[in-house]
């Protein structure tokens, strides 16, 4: 059997090498040449598992017959809700997170949890610490212990060729990183090994209607490691977050062909796996005897589920030099904007303080509905003043010290009822439209110092370096809907 041939192939003009340099003498670009699998002859490729039986001709759009996709329960609520309702025989999966977060565990169980056999190819362990962590989890006394096999290999056309050979339901690769293919000479990991592993397993995965999930280490950036076009290549790209030494663990979906991208899992990190989380709504609220100062709840939306989370802030006079600006799982562009907004609108000057912010639980949130509840915790904490118990608040603030509404208030703050909590402060334009809420008492205010005023009364100690142009004016009153 000939041996296939590599070159290195700019990845910038095309031009090809016989061997690796620094530079590329077609176009002059640095560190451009991948190391390259030479095909004899096009791949003329086999026919799809999900490809129709409309041929080639072009079909008019409602002539397409309407076709479920069908889909492999993970057993895993979480998982199953992220990934749009289960895995899709044939798709090609992308796992990435942190070492150590708890990916493979994860993989495990989602395995232990399909119906059919189920290949689990490690290349970087063996499988005998493989068992180790299926006995940890409880997975060798039930149907998993048959139906999981366990390939200790990194050859990809080795793991192809057994999965051919008695075709699983789902293949699992731990990781893409260590797979190597035979014909190209660089170390595993390198961007040409782990491309061609790529192709090659959705190739199988596509031809032969497995379903493949593959697991990618994350680099100091926080992005999957190898080339970008790996993430074109496959049908979804799942991240395992979370602190490491914290409990809790957030799966989330930044591409997925076959649903959704804005749902969230909640896990615990427990003795036996990744458990789910019963109430994710209230995992992220700290429990305080009393309330305290720089403590705010906001309603987020993570997709069509509602999440309490709380924002704390501390402001604290600078010592010396640049005032700091730190923030864990806020922008922290969002917050300098913030404490811009703060000083000219609303009078509360922190330009020579030092300001952290953070949410509870290690959660991440982008949405801008958690201005509201971010310029309210940095206010008490430099007032020293508590907002009232059982109060939430929403809403985007612009640069002139507006409120804009946010989407789903009503969701928000049934959540918001549900879990207790009496008083939410609103964006006045969205409060008018939306219904009453039973249980919970709907303060609207148009501005982010009538905001202030609501949460904290109408005490006027500001910074020493409150901004003398701001207005001084009194804000409108707010007004309580229900």
């Amino acid at each position: 059997m000939v041996r296939a041939q590599s070159r290195y192939v700019c990845q910038a003009c095309g031009e090809a090498f016989l061997r690796w340099e620094g530079q590329c003498r077609a176009c002059s670009a640095w560190n451009s040449l991948v190391e390259t699998v030479v095909r004899a002859t096009p791949r003329t490729g086999r026919r799809t598992a999900t490809a129709t039986s409309i041929g080639s001709a072009p079909v008019a759009l409602a002539a397409i017959g309407d076709e479920d996709v069908p889909r492999l329960p993970t057993g895993i609520g979480e998982l199953d809700r992220v990934l749009g309702g289960g895995i899709v025989p044939g798709s090609l999966i992308l796992v990435g997170g942190e070492p150590g977060i708890g990916k493979s565990t994860l993989l495990l169980q989602a395995a232990a949890g399909v119906r059919g056999p189920v290949v689990y190819a490690t290349g970087e362990e063996s499988a005998a610490q493989v068992r180790l962590r299926a006995a940890r989890l409880g997975l060798l006394e039930g149907a998993a212990g048959q139906s999981i096999a366990v390939l200790a290999e990194r050859e990809v056309g080795r793991i192809i060729e057994t999965g051919r050979g008695s075709p699983p339901a789902l293949l699992v690769v731990d990781s893409i990183q260590t797979a190597i293919v035979d014909e190209l000479d660089g170390a595993a990991g390198s961007v040409g090994q782990v491309r061609e592993a790529t192709v090659r397993l959705m190739e199988f995965a596509k031809g032969d209607g497995v379903a493949v999930v593959l697991v990618g280490h994350v680099t100091k950036d926080g992005t999957i490691a190898g080339p970008k076009t790996m993430e074109h290549l496959v049908d979804a790209v799942v991240y395992l977050e979370g602190e490491r030494y914290a409990s809790l663990r957030l799966v989330r979906t930044t591409k997925n062909r076959f649903g959704a991208t804005d749902e969230v899992g909640v896990f615990e990190m427990a003795g036996t796996g990744l458990q789910e989380v019963r109430d994710p709504a209230r995992a992220f609220l700290a429990d305080h005897p009393e309330p305290a100062p720089g403590s705010v709840v906001a309603p987020t939306l993570e997709g069509s589920r509602p999440l309490l989370v709380e924002v704390q802030a501390l402001v604290a006079p600078a010592g010396y030099g640049t005032p700091a600006r730190k923030a864990s799982g806020i922008d922290p562009n969002r917050l300098g904007l913030l404490v811009a907004v703060l000083g000219r609108r609303a009078g509360i000057g922190l330009g020579s303080h030092d300001v952290y912010a953070n949410l509870a639980g290690g959660l991440s949130v982008a949405e801008p509905g958690l201005d509201l509840a971010l310029g309210l915790a940095l206010a008490s904490s430099l007032r020293d003043r508590p907002v009232g118990p059982g109060t939430v608040a929403v809403g985007e603030v612009g640069l002139l010290g507006e409120l804009r509404p946010t989407g789903g208030l009503e969701r928000r703050l049934r959540e918001a009822a549900r879990l207790g909590f009496e008083r939410a402060i609103v964006p006045d334009s969205k409060a008018r439209l939306g219904p009453r809420i039973e249980g919970i008492e709907v303060v609207a205010v148009s501005s982010l110092r009538a905001a202030i005023e609501a949460a904290l009364g109408s005490e006027r100690t500001v910074g020493p370096d409150a901004d003398s142009s701001s207005p001084t004016r009194r804000s409108p009153t707010a007004r309580v809907l229900g």
